[in-house]
């Protein structure tokens, strides 16, 4: 039996910790403006947050670009989001608070969820004695998200919920998933198995825990905003988001061949459905989504058409249970520092997610995952058998 922890060492490491955590957040918070989180796709959520605590359109880019430059906006591109309605329930309290300020508690928020997603983690692999998962605060997409303030640490504290949950809890575990909603193309696959999974074990909950917070989510916006929905729409129909490259397979492969033919982008998630229900009738009988799961993700986000480098912190699952299964081949090590490195210095180069030089980092990372748990792909991963 593992002795208890000492209460005193206990409360002394959370103050050590609050305590940096305080410090970090003033240092931070003493070079930040307001024009700072115009520089940051933040901007786009604080600016949608602004519009509904005083009652207008959130999807309006007249309005935006007005409230965009009133922070302090360099030019005449507003920032808006292209995220469906549900965003709405983190942004709208960014509507009580300054650009700066909102901007603070946002990282704080995604600081957070990155911390305890990390700490799950450890716990689903049984806590080895290793230190390897503390690279979730330098993982280069996780950076990025948070350099940005985009939403990517959002989603993967999303995931890991559901990987803690979905034996124990399936209801809430279900529930949990509701923010994946807002970038559904990253979780197709996942979503097809999902579906596959629950009739094979007859077992609903999931399900039926995710559709209930979706309903729940959809009329607290609709509460927030009545025309919400139908101002996404209008947007949407209006936008030409899909005339702008993305560094994607699916995305490379419409420029290369022709750019009018956007149903070529859709080939490789088509393609990704047919080899995700083959890969879940292979393992159906044994299926674990803390193992056979993680495959399925990575290859969701490599055959999505519609991606940037920030969402890639969703993959940090994967990553860390290769990492785990790689700690004594120095081979494999040394390739993800190679991969991690490159899309570093992408990050703190600023260069522009949109940029070519971002198109290689999904295949990557699943190529070094296939070769980091090569003696245990399609097989189960040890986790933890947690009773919450």
């Amino acid at each position: 039996m593992r002795r208890s922890r000492d209460p005193l060492r206990v409360l002394a490491a959370a103050g050590i910790v609050a305590s940096g955590v305080c410090i970090v957040t003033l240092l931070y918070a003493i070079g930040l403006t307001n024009r700072s989180a115009t520089k940051r796709d933040f901007i786009q959520y604080w600016a949608a947050g602004q519009q509904v605590a005083h009652g207008g359109n959130p999807y309006d880019p007249r309005a935006i670009l007005l409230l965009e430059k009133s922070a302090g906006l360099l030019g005449n591109s507003p920032k808006v989001t292209f995220s469906p309605p549900i965003i709405l329930l983190l942004a709208w309290p960014l509507g009580y608070l300054s650009a700066k300020i909102g901007l603070i508690l946002w990282s704080l928020a995604s600081l957070g969820c990155l911390g305890v997603s990390a700490a799950m983690l450890v716990q689903l692999r049984g806590r080895p004695k290793s230190r390897i998962h503390l690279i979730a605060y330098v993982f280069p997409p996780a950076l990025a998200s948070l350099m940005a303030g985009q939403i990517g640490i959002f989603l993967l504290f999303d995931v890991v919920i559901f990987l803690w949950l979905y034996k124990s809890r399936p209801w809430l575990a279900g529930a949990g998933l509701v923010l994946t909603v807002l970038k559904p193309h990253l979780f197709l696959l996942c979503a097809v198995v999902l579906l596959l999974w629950s009739v094979h074990r007859r077992e609903f909950r999931v399900i039926a825990g995710f559709l209930v917070a979706l309903a729940a989510s959809c009329a607290l916006t609709l509460c927030l905003a009545p025309q919400v929905w139908t101002q996404y729409a209008q947007m949407m129909q209006s936008t030409r988001v899909m005339d702008v490259y993305l560094p994607t397979v699916g995305v490379t492969m419409r420029f290369l061949i022709d750019r009018h033919a956007r149903w070529l982008e859709f080939l490789p998630e088509a393609a990704g459905c047919i080899w995700a229900v083959w890969y879940f009738r292979a393992h159906r009988d044994r299926w674990d989504w803390r193992s056979h799961g993680l495959l399925l993700l990575l290859v969701s986000v490599v055959c999505t058409p519609y991606a940037w480098y920030s969402d890639q912190t969703i993959l940090w699952p994967a990553i860390l249970a290769g990492l785990y299964q790689a700690e004594k081949s120095l081979r494999a090590l040394v390739l993800f520092g190679l991969i991690a490195g490159a899309g570093l210095a992408c990050a703190l180069a600023h260069v522009q997610m949109p940029s070519p030089l971002y198109l290689w980092t999904a295949p990557a990372w699943l190529g070094w995952y296939l070769y980091a748990m090569r003696r245990r792909v399609g097989h189960d991963i040890p986790t933890a058998n947690l009773a919450t």
